[in-house]
């Protein structure tokens, strides 16, 4: 319905923020990340996801478009509704989130607020494994075929992890041959890969 709203910030407070767009304001709920970069009296960008229930017209504001990918399929969890969903992304950033999700890390996710260690366990299967369905072998890089073969799944992992950022898989697949060639972690892949996206 909406792809983004684009106005002067008239209320920021903790979850929420307000945005006045020729005199109509629009308040969006908002994670700690986005919050940070957003000021008051300020023109601000927010992308857009609009929760419709019975009872329920809500909408979720977010500064980039790797949060907006990252609340999307975090809320596609069962058991993961967008509370949760913001509660893990006020305490992640987009990057922390996929690298820790491809790395199994339970910990950053039970620290958010309402965030158990079942529901954990259950975001970080459902994901990898959502990823895993959806990522066949990807090309090889340039330089060192045999170095490459040894770490093809952590390069593949590595791109799942930039298409959890909103990439596609031609970008994630580029970033990743660039900075392969050498035996690197996933996590190291993925740092590596941003920054030549960057």
């Amino acid at each position: 319905m909406f792809y983004y709203i684009e106005g002067t910030v008239t209320v920021a407070q903790p979850g929420l923020l307000v945005l006045d767009c020729g005199g109509v304001g629009y308040e969006l709920h908002v994670s700690a990340n986005t919050l940070a970069s957003a000021v008051r009296g300020a023109k601000f960008k927010a992308y857009t996801y609009v929760n419709v229930r019975e009872d329920t017209f809500e909408l979720y504001g977010f500064s980039t478009l790797s949060e907006k990918s990252c609340f999307t399929m975090l809320t596609e969890v069962s058991g993961v509704g967008p509370k949760a969903a913001m509660s893990i992304l006020s305490g992640v950033t987009p990057d922390q989130l996929a690298l820790g999700i491809i790395s199994g890390d339970e910990k950053m996710l039970t620290s958010a607020p309402g965030i158990g260690k079942k529901l954990a366990q259950r975001v970080i299967l459902e994901l990898k494994d959502k990823l895993a369905k959806s990522l066949p072998d990807i090309a090889m890089p340039q330089g060192s075929p045999a170095t490459y073969v040894s770490n093809a799944g952590s390069a593949a992992e590595a791109v799942g992890a930039l298409m959890v950022l909103g990439y596609s898989r031609a970008e994630a697949e580029k970033a990743v041959s660039a900075v392969g060639g050498e035996a690197l972690s996933v996590e190291e892949t993925v740092r590596r890969a941003l920054k030549a996206i960057g």
